[in-house]
């Protein structure tokens, strides 16, 4: 920080951001932080804990998301603690710029004919590609705990299935407390706009694919 007089108030420095993020404010997307200062924020991909088991974000530790999703984030947060005031949200990714998708997509060792069921084509695009989809979870307020939803983030198989719920549930493979907790996730992101997906309980979008390449630019 730095000050450019006594009486005027230190800014910070622009070097301070770094370059993907300063990427990101150009393009015009927001800090969810800076609107949502009572959520928590832990970008999975700024660490090795994810299913790549890679670092891609580097220094980059703010979620970035466009303007409208932000607001929707602002109404499902209202929402849910509406019925859940000691709950907030735990957010692990937003925005994903093409160049970072790019290289999940060339690191990752599978046949290129199974790699979309485990991330998206970046020629193609995703939702996280224009910054209209978050993977999020339940936490409490007061310390940022998550809460248990049965699986761990990035995990692929039918315990982290929405649409396998009823049959984990019954093979004893997720209990009835993370099934409830997943449905107070989804029902507040859902009042708010949001769908989710049938095989990421974490993952939730703002719009279609369709409607966002109608409405913003592709993050590269």
């Amino acid at each position: 920080m730095v000050a450019t007089s006594d009486n005027e108030r230190a800014i910070p420095l622009r070097d301070s951001i770094g370059q993907l993020e300063r990427g990101l404010i150009e393009a015009g997307l927001e800090n969810v932080k800076s609107h949502l200062p009572d959520v928590y924020v832990t970008l999975k991909y700024s660490t090795t804990d994810n299913f790549f088991g890679k670092d891609v974000y580097g220094e980059l530790v703010n979620c970035y998301l466009q303007p409208a999703v932000v607001k929707m984030l602002e109404e499902a947060l209202e929402h849910l603690q509406e019925e859940n005031p000691y709950l907030t949200f735990l957010i692990y990714d937003g925005v994903r710029p093409r160049a970072v998708q790019q290289i999940l997509w060339d690191d990752l060792d599978k046949p290129d004919s199974l790699k979309p069921l485990y991330v998206a084509n970046p020629q193609r695009g995703s939702l996280h590609n224009y910054g209209v989809a978050v993977d999020l979870t339940l936490a409490d307020r007061a310390t940022g705990k998550p809460l248990d939803m049965g699986t761990h983030y990035d995990y692929f198989g039918y315990p982290a299935y929405p649409d396998r719920e009823a049959q984990m549930l019954a093979a004893g493979k997720i209990t009835s407390q993370q099934v409830k907790n997943r449905k107070i996730l989804r029902a507040a992101m859902n009042k708010a706009g949001f769908t989710e997906i049938g095989s990421e309980w974490w993952h939730f979008n703002a719009f279609s694919l369709r409607e966002a390449k109608e409405r913003y630019e592709i993050v590269e």
